[in-house]
């Protein structure tokens, strides 16, 4: 197994009363490994209905504060009593939940194990080997009546894409990964930072952040519906660009109505409309969950599958069993089991009903079946905390931005850090700031006629001036972009912290900085605050 697992468990060790066979997928808190049933069950609720075969999710032990152990706990049990009263489940099932006891290895000892049902392989597998399958329509209908059950029991999921719709082996399809699914309240519900960028609505991309997370409604869902929608049936994203952030840039200015909503003419007739009002710019304008669930099986010609196991038709070269690396066997265990929680991933939420663990080994697996997108989730409040001060006061609604933005440019002297400092220094962080005496506006104090220069990731500017206010998520990136083509235009050998440098010229111009030999007399007061800042905002690992 060449990729690390977070929890390595060997091959035949046994809990409760299953056995550990080849592992399937694993990310920064947890790993699953397929499991075979090697007794009867215990005596229980559903003991008769236990699975020969099933997924294992182990999550480790010490990763957990008693109150987010008691907050999983709780979720855990309403999403038992949700699944409990849907007639026809689109989510995937937990069957038990058990606990590691074998102090003789310390690394498993008093890990929760988690009995999850099992996949034959995912949506994000099966687009890699073959895009615009064949039953794409029946496939999303299925997807659909899968959130229209959550939606109905009062829940929203927050990150339908395609890593998270599971293909099982009979055919139908379950919705995993419940990471960021959260309980309405009302007309919203709050969930941890953050989903996946090309699968969130505008409206969320740099949403605020508060105590409780982030605010969300149903109708992200339906968003992301309407782009995994035009991506199954036309291969393609229906916002332009080749990067999840000349995406993002694409839905920012889609959503401020500077961009028009261009789809696919691959996209058949009868689903345009139905993409189209899933992608409306606002929440307020999606349609409605049920009136989607309707047009979606009149589209797919009423939804169900026409005959046979769905991965029959598609093939079962385009479904990989996930994972089919094999761990070294080691020595059977027959620990005591029972249905209570030990420690559990710090990502909390509902991530113990679904698999939870970025995607399915599929195409471009390593052996181990871990895939690169197998990476650990974080809120925006820590996000890229190896590279910016978390409690320096970066408002945590702009640091996944940020952090991004920098990443985006090549050029090291292009930091979050440096980011961070020159957006407390232009505007405070207001994203709202407004001085007409010098034609500058938002966070990035950008003037409208230079920034149509740097809006779009392509390098071409906009057809036409933009106008004020700019939001963040437009400004930022343009800002990042600016600095990453005025840094190699700066001539060698100038004098000072060129970070600090490539400020003044943004301030100014990377003319008037070399002319100067360096930041010029009028613009020292800037750098020095731009100075103060970046050294308070970079970790001091990074300094």
């Amino acid at each position: 197994m060449t990729e690390p697992y977070a929890v390595p468990v060997p091959r035949g060790y046994r809990v409760g009363g299953w056995e550990v066979r080849q592992p399937l997928a694993t990310g920064a808190f947890g790993s699953v490994y397929e499991g075979r049933r090697t007794g009867a069950p215990a005596a229980g609720e559903g003991a008769d209905t236990l699975p020969d075969t099933a997924a294992l999710k182990f999550l480790p032990t010490g990763t957990g504060t008693p109150r987010q152990l008691a907050h999983l706990r709780e979720l855990i049990e309403r999403e038992i009593a949700l699944l409990r009263r849907l007639r026809r489940p689109r989510l995937i099932r937990m069957y038990e939940t058990l606990v590691v006891d074998d102090p003789g290895r310390p690394a498993l000892d008093g890990a929760t194990v988690l009995v999850l049902e099992l996949a034959e392989g995912s949506l994000a597998a099966l687009l890699e080997s073959r895009p615009r399958p064949a039953a794409g329509p029946a496939l999303l209908a299925q997807v659909c009546e899968g959130l229209a059950q959550l939606h109905r029991a009062g829940w929203v999921h927050g990150d339908l894409k395609p890593a998270n719709v599971l293909l099982m082996a009979d055919g139908s399809v379950r919705l995993g990964d419940f990471n960021m699914a959260a309980e309405l309240e009302g007309t919203h519900a709050y969930t941890p930072a953050f989903s996946t960028p090309d699968y969130t609505p505008p409206e969320l991309l740099w949403s605020e952040i508060g105590e409780r997370g982030r605010r969300i409604r149903p109708s992200a869902d339906v968003w992301a519906f309407g782009v995994l929608a035009h991506l199954v049936l036309t291969g393609s994203f229906p916002l332009p660009g080749g990067t999840p952030t000349a995406r993002r840039d694409a839905a920012a200015a889609y959503a401020r109505g500077s961009d028009q909503l261009r789809l696919s003419p691959e996209l058949p007739d009868a689903w345009r409309e139905v993409v189209r009002d899933c992608l409306a710019r606002t929440h307020a304008g999606r349609v409605g969950t049920e009136a989607l669930l309707r047009r979606v099986e009149a589209a797919a010609g009423g939804g169900r599958p026409p005959g046979g196991p769905l991965v029959q038709r598609l093939g079962r070269t385009a479904l990989p069993r996930i994972g089919r690396g094999v761990l070294p066997g080691g020595r059977r265990h027959g620990g005591r089991a029972g249905i209570v929680l030990g420690a559990a991933a710090a990502t909390a939420a509902l991530a113990a009903l679904g698999y939870g663990l970025g995607t399915w080994a599929g195409p471009g697996a390593g052996a181990g079946g871990a895939t690169a997108a197998a990476t650990p989730r974080s809120g925006a409040a820590s996000y890229g905390a190896a590279e910016l001060r978390t409690d320096r006061g970066v408002p945590p609604a702009y640091r996944l931005l940020i952090v991004e933005t920098a990443h985006d440019c090549a050029r090291p002297e292009v930091t979050p850090s440096l980011i961070a400092a020159m957006l407390k220094v232009e505007s405070d962080f207001d994203p709202d700031l407004a001085d007409p005496a010098k034609d500058e506006y938002g966070i990035a104090r950008w003037t409208p006629r230079v920034l149509r220069w740097w809006m779009h990731d392509d390098g071409t500017p906009a057809e036409n001036v933009p106008r004020p206010p700019f939001p963040p998520a437009e400004s930022i990136p343009a800002m990042g972009r600016y600095l990453c083509w005025i840094e190699p235009r700066l001539d060698d050998g100038l004098p000072g912290d060129r970070r600090v440098l490539v400020a003044a010229a943004y301030r100014t111009s990377y003319a008037k900085v070399n002319g100067a030999g360096g930041v010029p007399a009028k613009y020292r007061g800037y750098a020095e605050r731009v100075a103060h800042y970046l050294q308070e905002y970079t970790p001091p690992g990074r300094r």
